[in-house]
């Protein structure tokens, strides 16, 4: 049952922006006359639609980037399986979109269609990137043992997903219909309120899993110290690698991993709702370096560990999904698992 539901999961990211799109560009038909007004400065000279000629190399740059980093995805994915980790891999390879977008929007300045796919696309992807942290807090704690799991997270582990990633899918809707709004010139300015809105609850929910996920690790350590202290001889430099498929036993090394994906994750929702507060022509908004270092590098630096550090080389896929059932776990995976009375043979 969890297996179909993070699929489905996966597959409404990718059918949604596609929606979303498709949504916008019936908008634009409607809205031509509007359009055109908006796009005119106060001289009567128009004005690209992104209120900026967007530059190619710097888009050619993070096209590369978030491509290279998504083949690594897929290539982890397609080895080594697990369909909770479907939502990274799409969501990489539709941010690569958005980036190609930006390098056709250089050529096209004043399309309104072009520009609306690619803010889409760049707006709404990172959403599949916080349903993947969410996916794996659960499937990490349940592979310590259960008895850990019920006693150092703060919500139960069966909840988190659902919780969190439905917050996800929410937010990702207002986020898209404040983009949709926008394109009428009578309700950008509503657009951009409800899209700042859908900002402002995804940084809310995705604060309370960093402070859920911290508390989780802090509680580890206290009350299961035996847990904590994994003897194991492996280090972040000995196991990380972007083509290694090799079990990792210290749990840990994904603990903390998880934990800068957040702080990447926590930077570009703060930019986001900086610059949708600036409003349509605001200067960050216009000004799209500050686009490239505090939405697009943080997010790509982030789901880049992924790459060395695949998360199913530390949950087993017979352990999560056992986990999941509450069943007992299948295989062995993290030295702790002895200190979990539950799972004791």
């Amino acid at each position: 049952m969890f297996k179909r539901t993070h699929l489905a999961l996966s597959i409404l990211y990718g059918a949604a922006l596609v929606a979303a799109s498709s949504e916008s560009s019936q908008l634009i038909s409607r809205n031509i006359d509007n359009i055109e007004i908006r796009a005119t400065n106060s001289d009567g000279t128009q004005r690209p639609t992104a209120g900026f000629i967007m530059k190619v190399w710097p888009a050619v740059v993070a096209a590369c980037l978030y491509g290279i980093s998504g083949i690594i995805h897929w290539i982890h994915f397609l080895r080594i399986g697990h369909r909770y980790m479907l939502t990274l891999t799409i969501g990489m390879t539709c941010m690569t979109l958005g980036m190609v977008l930006r390098i056709v929007d250089h050529y096209s300045p004043y399309s309104l269609g072009i520009y609306i796919v690619e803010d889409l696309f760049v707006l709404l992807s990172p959403c599949a990137f916080l349903a993947t942290d969410y996916m794996l807090l659960s499937r990490l704690a349940n592979s310590l043992g259960r008895d850990i799991a019920d006693d150092c997270l703060l919500i139960p582990s069966l909840r988190i997903t659902k919780i969190f990633v439905w917050s996800d899918v929410i937010t990702f809707w207002v986020q898209a219909s404040g983009g949709g709004m926008s394109v009428n010139s009578n309700l950008s300015s509503a657009g951009t309120t409800v899209a700042m809105i859908g900002l402002v609850l995804q940084l809310i929910s995705f604060a309370l899993f960093t402070l859920l996920l911290i508390s989780f690790g802090f509680k580890v350590r206290s009350k299961h110290p035996e847990a904590w202290s994994v003897r194991s001889e492996e280090s972040i430099l000995s196991v990380a690698g972007p083509f290694k498929t090799s079990t990792i036993t210290n749990w840990k090394i994904l603990y903390y991993t998880m934990c800068l994906t957040c702080v990447g994750i926590l930077i570009r929702c703060i930019f986001r709702i900086a610059e949708f507060a600036g409003g349509y022509f605001g200067y960050l908004s216009t000004h799209e370096g500050y686009f490239y270092l505090l939405d697009s590098l943080p997010l790509w630096v982030a789901m880049t560990l992924y790459c060395f550090l695949w998360p199913s080389r530390f949950i087993n896929k017979y352990e999560a999904d056992g986990a999941a059932r509450g069943t007992p776990m299948a295989v062995p995976l993290v030295e702790s698992n002895k200190y979990s009375s539950s799972y004791r043979s």
